[in-house]
């Protein structure tokens, strides 16, 4: 990991320490450990303020770092050894349910920073009984269908308003020899949660009877339209000709360059990971939503939040709860978030920037948003598992019927690890 502070890379070979979780080097100065994704840490807000910390308090973080295709399993295996970290970075969504959170984790409701926070933050940080899990230290995005908008110009077209405007679109690149879409089969997972939003966010009643095992994915018409329209994307060429090769660190490359027109994924990765190629760069791009035969109109997905939960039973429970505390300061998030692009979380956060992609897009954004709904509230749903199943449909080990059946053994398979009544 490239970083700039001085703070500790902690590998899983020195995974024991984490039986002592945080340590107290020196008389009034502390170590705590701090584990998530490798990505997600090398973020520069996440790096810049963890400097800050470091040099304001003379305290010191040691980072447990898995890399994203490898974190929920290993996360989750540390957990079970005993090996909870101080400091626990997570997403609200399913995936959490492998952490015992009510056993693990302290709730925040009464911490004195909680009424800057926004109430969409808030709100996201929440369990169903109102408990705040931890602090939204994150980019708070909008996620939808980015291209290259230079490039259509050029090319005479034109960004779609409907599904079948959409796979036109595709097809025509295809034809003129671009790469329609840029999609990272090779451990990236988040594309098929766009599709499957607006399935269960439109219809709750439906999402309560996948729930409550009343129901199967392959009960339901809208997953086998998503996946069949997979299917025959990926056998026109509209993801190209390598990309179950092709990762996290191969969007920018084929974006910057103009190989691939467009690529489903969200507004700050623009300006945090996107360093723009000899082409183009940020500002030939522009929103429209995703289509995946799900919502004939498409869609966008609202912002999912990272936060910064804390080990309740560390023997640094009180440092931990410091540290958020100093994340969760005004003057040091708007240091860290200084010309990030993301929509605010916290209430005096005044140094961040709003894309120019998501503000020109707004009126669409309006009429199309949907909650981030199948990651966070589908019991048993794990990206993983969801990208496991489609590459397998990629690879041809599968066909469509397979895929989605793979889709709800996995699903079923979890709640069932989990205790879920009914499964």
């Amino acid at each position: 990991m490239n970083k700039k502070g001085a703070f500790a890379l902690l590998t899983l070979a020195a995974a024991a320490f984490l039986t002592s979780c945080g340590k107290t080097d020196d008389p009034g100065h502390t170590t705590l450990t701090l584990m998530g994704r490798s990505s997600d840490l090398e973020k520069s807000y996440m790096t810049s303020i963890f400097e800050q910390y470091e040099k304001s308090t003379g305290n010191r973080l040691d980072i447990i770092s898995f890399k994203d295709a490898d974190f929920e399993v290993n996360a989750s295996g540390e957990f079970a050894k005993g090996n909870v970290p101080d400091i626990f970075l997570h997403f609200h969504n399913a995936d959490l349910n492998r952490f015992d959170v009510s056993e693990n984790f302290y709730y925040m409701n009464g911490e004195d920073w909680v009424s800057d926070l926004t109430d969409s933050a808030r709100a996201y940080c929440q369990d169903k009984d109102e408990n705040l899990l931890g602090l939204p230290f994150w980019e708070s995005s909008v996620s939808g269908c980015y291209y290259n908008k230079t490039l259509l110009d050029q090319l005479g077209m034109k960004p779609a308003s409907s599904q079948a405007e959409f796979d036109v679109l595709c097809q025509v690149l295809t034809d003129t020899g671009y790469t329609p879409i840029c999609w990272p089969a090779d451990g990236c997972t988040w594309m098929f949660q766009f599709g499957m939003d607006p399935v269960f966010a439109d219809d709750p009643e439906l999402l309560e009877k996948l729930n409550s095992n009343q129901i199967t994915y392959s009960e339901i018409p809208q997953i086998t339209d998503m996946v069949q329209w997979a299917a025959d994307a990926a056998e026109n060429g509209w993801f190209g000709s390598n990309y179950l090769g092709e990762g996290w660190n191969d969007i920018g490359p084929a974006l910057g360059s103009g190989e691939a027109v467009m690529t489903f994924i969200w507004d700050t990765w623009f300006y945090t990971d996107f360093a723009g190629g000899n082409t183009y760069t940020v500002d030939d791009f522009a929103l429209m939503p995703v289509f995946m035969n799900t919502a004939d109109e498409g869609t966008y997905e609202g912002g999912n939040l990272n936060m910064m939960m804390v080990n309740k039973n560390s023997e640094q429970l009180e440092a931990a709860l410091d540290f958020v505390s100093f994340c969760a300061s005004s003057e040091n998030y708007n240091a860290a978030f200084d010309g990030i692009s993301t929509v605010s979380c916290f209430k005096g956060q005044n140094t961040n920037i709003q894309s120019q992609m998501v503000t020109d897009a707004q009126a669409s954004i309006a009429a199309h948003e949907r909650v981030s709904t199948a990651s966070s509230k589908i019991i048993g749903y794990s990206a993983d598992d969801v990208a496991s199943a489609f590459n397998d449909l990629f690879c041809g080990k599968t066909d469509v019927a397979g895929c989605v059946k793979l889709m709800d053994d996995y699903r079923i398979e979890e709640a069932r690890k989990q205790g879920i009544a009914g499964f």
